[in-house]
């Protein structure tokens, strides 16, 4: 899906989701922002880095110091156990094994994990895979965390479990975080719902902490 005329900001802190329906071009927007995929013409900018003029390597190493990612299908290594799979971003910043364990198994239990630490993909539920995907977004403590579709394979109750855990976690590091769904009530948890169809932002409404006042990221 093609984007056209997106012209947005995105305010430290703020909880913000892109809302449409399947093939509208939101995880497209998404994946651009985060700098998975590159625009033909226009520019990122993230903390004053105009990201799409990187190349690979100083790309890849920029989002491993300023982003986390949550996905629909979880992404866990399968061999790996919890504590495995969220140490894996700490692993590669070159942080010493015994630090990253602790950081790992202090999330998880953040995250209501505290009996499932050596347990694998396999031996959790979805909701508890996703948690771990969580942890493993945040362990790294990023300014910006980018979530697509985090609740598309869970049940509702699960849903809204998970959802107020990322948006918790966020809210109390003062992190940003960035949704995409097609789901009106996950949507509404947000700060601001950004509607987009075909590509383009059809409106923005302003939800339940509007008002607030937010640095530019």
């Amino acid at each position: 899906m093609a984007l056209q005329d997106i012209n947005m900001e995105i305010y430290k802190g703020e909880f913000c989701c892109f809302l449409g329906t399947s093939g509208s071009g939101k995880s497209t927007l998404l994946n651009v922002l985060a700098g998975l995929e590159k625009p033909t013409r226009g520019s990122i900018k993230i903390k004053n880095v105009n990201i799409e003029k990187l190349n690979e390597k100083k790309l890849a190493a920029f989002r491993q110091d300023n982003v986390g990612f949550v996905f629909q299908a979880y992404n866990l290594v399968s061999h790996l156990d919890a504590v495995e799979n969220v140490s894996l971003p700490l692993m590669f910043k070159g942080v010493p094994k015994k630090e990253r364990t602790k950081r790992a198994v202090e999330l998880l239990k953040a995250v209501g994990l505290s009996k499932h630490l050596r347990h694998k993909p396999t031996q959790m539920s979805g909701g508890q895979q996703q948690r771990v995907g969580i942890a493993r977004a945040f362990v790294t403590n990023p300014e910006i965390v980018f979530a697509d579709e985090p609740t598309g394979n869970l049940d509702s109750k699960t849903s809204m479990e998970v959802l107020e855990l990322m948006a918790g976690l966020a809210m109390k590091n003062r992190q940003t975080l960035i949704m995409v769904t097609h789901d009106l009530n996950i949507a509404k948890r947000a700060d601001r719902i950004i509607y987009i169809l075909d590509g383009r932002i059809e409106g923005i409404e302003e939800n339940q902490y509007a008002g607030v006042t937010y640095e530019q990221n």
